[in-house]
């Protein structure tokens, strides 16, 4: 009787142990489930998580200006060498790279690599430059995880897509609003499996389906266009909002960004390295 007993506790144990890794299993695959099948969040990682009230410079153009006193840069992640990361790291500075997500530009180094299926219109003023089908990830995901890599190659510490509100464009495609959302969350996806951080540029109409997705935000002209309210969600949330302003006078808005906690330069439109700080103000 006794014999029968333990053997009736050890295989109790042993199911017990043995739901438990099924149980386990379930819960490390949800990230893999269909998105819409899940609230997904973005786990707390290792990479960058900027909170409101961080410095920061944007240059996109001309040789890069290395000595403002500010904590992070963002540049262009094909133009500027790894040596000028380099540097910035060693001044102990965060570096956030810029490439397009959702446009083709002709003058990029792997524009070749872009299957001819997925180039739409050409963006107004924006000569050479074409609206991208971000639905075919099958023919386009390769090229932009490329950019990641090359990213993370680089020792970029974060990533600033560009483009990503082609649905609320004329880019020849029918994008809807869910494509969009699939594919700016597969973005910040594929970005932060790599450890960068990444900012949802712009596209403010879906900040309430990708916020728990991207780790700051990045905007051009809500006080010109008087929709700053739209980002107090990523301050909510205690993420920092980069912004710029091209036409206004600082005196106008920097006021109201700073009482917002909205971190907003003014800059040329060829993002040179001319900046004024709204927190000056």
């Amino acid at each position: 009787m006794k014999k029968h007993l333990v053997l009736f506790l050890i295989l109790l144990c042993v199911a017990i142990l043995f739901l438990g890794v099924i149980v386990l299993a379930i819960l490390s695959r949800q990230g893999d489930l269909p998105q819409g099948t899940q609230q997904v969040i973005a786990p707390h990682g290792d990479w960058w998580q900027p909170v409101p009230g961080t410095s920061w410079q944007w240059q996109l153009s001309g040789t890069i200006d290395t000595s403002s006193n500010v904590q992070m840069y963002d540049i262009d992640l094909f133009d500027v060498p790894k040596s000028i990361i380099d540097e910035f790291h060693n001044a102990e500075r965060i570096v956030v790279c810029y490439f397009s997500a959702g446009s083709w530009e002709e003058w990029r180094p792997d524009a070749a690599d872009f299957p001819p299926e997925v180039l739409g219109r050409d963006l107004s003023g924006w000569p050479g430059e074409r609206w991208l089908d971000i639905r075919q990830l099958d023919l386009l995901g390769s090229v932009i995880t490329a950019r990641l890599d090359l990213a993370q190659n680089k020792g970029c510490d974060g990533v600033e897509p560009d483009n990503v509100d082609g649905y609320q464009n004329d880019s020849g495609f029918s994008l809807t609003y869910a494509d969009q959302v699939t594919f700016n969350r597969w973005l910040a996806e594929q970005a932060h499996a790599r450890g960068l951080s990444i900012g949802l540029k712009n596209d403010l109409e879906q900040i309430p389906d990708l916020l728990a997705d991207f780790d700051w935000a990045l905007n051009e002209e809500c006080f010109s266009y008087a929709e700053c309210d739209l980002l107090k969600p990523f301050i909510a949330a205690g993420k920092a909002v980069f912004g710029v302003e091209y036409e206004l006078d600082p005196a106008d808005y920097c006021p109201q960004a700073n009482t917002m906690d909205l971190d907003f330069l003014q800059k040329n439109w060829e993002l040179d390295n001319w900046r004024i700080d709204c927190r000056d103000y």
